[in-house]
């Protein structure tokens, strides 16, 4: 469909009348048939000259190199707004708007010098599905927060599970759960395993975890760490599956009340479940079933420290 303005012309050329008699016919404004598109952006064209109280009137390139010198100090590092602020106080009359328009321009909004401590040097999760060939081959670790009555506060669960047999390797359950307690058990768990290039110990990015001293030791003995990435549990499925089984099959049907009381149910779920719980995944066996059958993949070490 021809616009108004398009059957204007076209009746000018066909008929050669007033234009102007056209638009009344038509019935549109005049000014809207002779306006003409500015074919650019609309509002103000934006100054280039901004008001400084001693200066006067100073070009764009003078406010960049204000604006660097202030992001020159060591510990200044601002969005356009608090810069509006700092250029405000030498001396500048500047709308914050135009102050980033003027920072985007030179790339002044985020600074590229920036160290990105988000990793902290960790690596995390590559693939979330785990494919194994053999036990100790992938572990996942992770702490659950179990609650005692008596005591009015929670006590911590650490449990580590191999994903090819599904057996809980080690646990360790106490009020409290530092680094050091990470190291040791790991220590005992891997004490009597040679560490082939390829084992991974996969887990969640808690404080225990990250730890430089864990992730030394893990590094001095051979062994991969890897971290889940944020708000991703499916990533560390296996021990949160196991967690979940604690869930139902304990806590939701024990009614202890004391610490010592759950640590011992704890004990005797852990045996239960490596020999005699069958799990659906493995082909209806049990965890220690799966790891005798291949357990003869794993290299042991003879002498033991």
């Amino acid at each position: 469909m021809r616009s108004k303005k398009d059957l204007v012309d076209a009746m000018y050329k066909k008929h050669k009348i007033s234009k102007s008699k056209i638009i009344k016919m038509v019935g549109i404004v005049s000014s809207s048939y002779y306006r003409k598109p500015s074919g650019g952006k609309k509002g103000n064209i934006p100054s280039k000259r901004t008001f400084h109280n001693t200066k006067g009137f100073v070009l764009q390139k003078d406010v960049v190199a204000s604006i660097k010198e202030i992001l020159q100090h060591e510990f200044i590092d601002c969005g356009y707004r608090l810069m509006t602020s700092y250029l405000t106080r030498d001396g500048y009359i500047i709308n914050h708007k135009k102050l980033y328009r003027i920072m985007q321009q030179e790339g002044l909004l985020k600074l590229g010098d920036r160290i990105n401590r988000s990793g902290s040097g960790r690596k995390f999760v590559k693939f979330r599905k785990v494919k194994t060939s053999r036990p100790l081959e992938c572990l996942e670790m992770d702490i659950k927060m179990v609650w005692i009555p008596r005591v009015g506060k929670n006590a911590y669960l650490l449990s580590v599970i191999d994903v090819h047999s599904r057996r809980i390797l080690k646990d360790y359950f106490s009020f409290n759960i530092k680094q050091n307690h990470v190291i040791e058990l790991l220590s005992q768990l891997l004490e009597n395993y040679d560490y082939p290039k390829n084992v991974v110990i996969r887990s969640d990015n808690g404080s225990q975890f990250i730890a430089i001293k864990v992730r030394e030791y893990l590094s001095m003995i051979g062994v991969q760490q890897e971290f889940t990435h944020i708000a991703t549990p499916q990533e560390n499925a296996h021990i949160e599956a196991y967690h979940g089984i604690l869930k139902k099959e304990v806590f939701k049907r024990f009614d202890y009340q004391y610490f010592g009381e759950i640590e011992q149910i704890l004990k005797r779920y852990v045996k239960f479940y490596n020999n005699r719980r069958l799990h659906g995944l493995l082909g209806r066996v049990t965890p220690m079933e799966k790891w005798n059958q291949d357990k003869h993949l794993i290299r042991k070490n003879k002498v033991t420290a």
